[in-house]
């Protein structure tokens, strides 16, 4: 089992800079772990994913602003957010999935992880 606790969200002005992070305890290693974002009224959507042989996957929206990245000796996922936009405004996930057969491109997908944090909002203002 993982426990993931996310943080480093806030309130911003369009332009800023931000680093999530995901802590991550108990069975710490995961086949690949992802960012999911939602804003009021959207589905759920994969914002960047690492699996563990450290291939990324990210989405297009953010793909030159945004970098995932992992530090084992830590167990902790980050997100850098820079140049931030009004339509990043969103709750952020981490997620984490155990089993590789969903591939790693998103690991498989929001519908598929196996464990998520709480949540860390991210509002960007103009």
């Amino acid at each position: 089992h993982v426990q993931l606790v996310e943080s480093g969200g806030g309130s911003v002005q369009a332009g800023a800079s931000l680093r999530l992070s995901c802590a991550a305890s108990g069975h710490t290693a995961p086949y690949c772990m992802g960012w999911f974002r939602q804003a009021p009224g959207k589905q759920r959507e994969g914002v960047a994913a690492v699996d563990s042989d450290g291939a990324t996957s990210v989405a297009d929206a953010v793909k030159d602003r945004f970098t995932i990245s992992q530090d084992n000796a830590k167990n902790t996922l980050y997100l850098q957010m820079n140049s931030l936009k009004p339509e990043d405004t969103a709750m952020y996930y981490c997620a984490a999935i155990e089993s590789q057969l969903g591939g790693s491109w998103f690991c498989g997908g929001a519908v598929g992880m196996d464990y998520w944090g709480k949540g860390t909002q991210v509002t960007v203002s103009t």
